[in-house]
């Protein structure tokens, strides 16, 4: 009863923002992203009927209290569906930076519940599977599915699921993700909790929804300056109103607003690239692949480290020789 799973993160294109269930961790509103490559997480797990206690490790570090019980959301969901109580032993591992804004609990969860399905010997489609990740993030139900990815609004797990948007394949190949890493630590978990308390949380709940349905005619049409204009935009509604809560999280750092700037300054210049953020400090640098080292060059000039990436796939099982243990 073992399997291992890998997913990639995502870069929020609209974004949610504040939970309507915060235990099954619904959303107000639906949300699309982009899942990007090969930055990923790859997760052993193995349910063992003779074990006497769960355990979570991450990266090396043993997981306890609150991250252990969003771990356990989503092993006690799968057990539930295989109808056993059995111990499990899950061991993952980034590889890339977290909780700078990166997405990794995207991928972290969305890798452990398909690795978790798996290993039950569960036959579920990934639809299916993001409703068990979204357990533990609601962003990971989109990496379930990877690609460009839809996660619909709902109040149960037939409406509350992940997925996939057609997008056309030279769009998405052609697509570069330079990235601009800011490490910052952040609360994503305490501004989705007062998310509702911001003055301008009505506004982003009536803005957002033609911001949806411009994104999904966008990416269906490969049209690269409509999604990440729109992408864009989301970001500075997003933090406008993180900012206006209770406690006006500002996630944004001087290497951030000096990235925006460059992003301006070569799109006047006629380069197409375009900006967007999570909710962290790291910059998203959305442009094409004829683009990519002269847009990276400008973002490294803004004094941080840099990559590019590209856009990834769905999440997968791994040969049993990947396994981390």
């Amino acid at each position: 009863m073992k399997a291992t799973a890998r997913a990639h993160p995502i870069q929020g294109l609209v974004k949610y923002h504040g939970m309507r269930d915060e235990s099954l961790r619904m959303p107000y509103h639906d949300s699309i992203s982009v899942c990007t490559a090969p930055s990923n997480t790859t997760t052993t797990v193995e349910f063992d009927p003779d074990r006497d206690a769960d355990q979570y490790v991450v990266d090396g570090d043993t997981v306890t209290g609150h991250g252990a019980d969003r771990i356990r959301s989503v092993v006690d969901a799968v057990r539930d569906r295989a109808g056993f109580d059995h111990r499990v032993r899950l061991e993952s591992q980034n590889s890339f930076p977290t909780n700078i804004g990166l997405g990794s609990s995207s991928s972290g969860f969305a890798a452990a519940a398909l690795a978790c399905v798996r290993a039950a010997g569960l036959d579920l489609d990934l639809p299916t599977v993001s409703t068990i990740a979204r357990r533990g993030s609601a962003s990971a139900a989109r990496a379930v599915t990877g690609g460009f990815s839809d996660l619909h609004a709902g109040l149960n797990d037939a409406d509350c699921r992940s997925e996939r948007l057609d997008a056309p394949a030279e769009f998405a190949s052609d697509l570069r993700i330079v990235v601009g890493e800011v490490p910052a630590y952040k609360e994503t978990e305490s501004a989705h909790a007062e998310a509702a308390d911001s003055h301008m949380f009505d506004a982003r709940l009536a803005h957002v929804q033609g911001q949806l349905a411009e994104m999904r005619d966008a990416v269906r049409a490969g049209d690269f300056q409509r999604v990440f204009e729109t992408a864009e935009h989301d970001s500075l509604s997003l933090a406008a109103t993180t900012m206006t809560g209770p406690s006006g999280w500002v996630y944004w750092k001087p290497e951030t607003l000096s990235i925006f700037e460059t992003v301006r300054e070569l799109r006047a210049d006629g380069v197409p690239t375009y900006f967007s953020t999570d909710t962290g400090a790291t910059v998203y640098v959305n442009t094409t692949a004829s683009h990519a080292d002269e847009v990276e060059a400008a973002v490294a000039d803004c004094g941080v480290d840099t990559a590019v990436w590209e856009v990834g796939g769905p999440a997968h099982e791994l040969d049993e020789r990947d396994a981390i243990f």
